[in-house]
């Protein structure tokens, strides 16, 4: 009769736990082939780029720890900085343009996931 009880017991509690499960969004959960549950995170690879007055602070999470270049070009495309940087997990960059003319400018950001360019112009 415990056996009974025991199985009946632990059949409801996982009921209950797919149950809850159910209740999630399906971009939140996946069920593989055994019936385990995997929990999904999204991560952005981009880099972010804030601007405060003439300063374009830049940040690139780099998982893969590759090479990453780092340049800034002016208007008609030519090159006014180049920075290749290697082996780092986080990369962070401080660009100052309080000195530069006005104009556009443009930053490139090149790594293991693709091209990433941030163009704007200073007054």
């Amino acid at each position: 009769m415990r056996k009974v009880v025991k199985i009946v017991l632990v059949a409801a509690i996982l009921s209950g736990s797919f149950m809850g499960f159910a209740n999630k969004s399906n971009t939140d959960y996946v069920f593989d082939g055994h019936g385990v549950v995997k929990n999904l995170i999204s991560v952005d690879l981009d880099p972010t780029f804030k601007r405060k007055g003439n300063r374009v602070m830049m940040n690139l999470l780099n998982l893969s720890k590759g090479k990453v270049i780092l340049k800034v070009l002016d208007a008609e495309g030519k090159e006014l900085f180049n920075e290749v940087l290697d082996d780092k997990l986080i990369v962070e960059k401080s660009f100052n343009f309080v000195d530069a003319y006005t104009g556009e400018y443009t930053i490139v950001v090149v790594d293991y996931n693709g091209t990433y360019k941030k163009t704007f112009n200073k007054k």
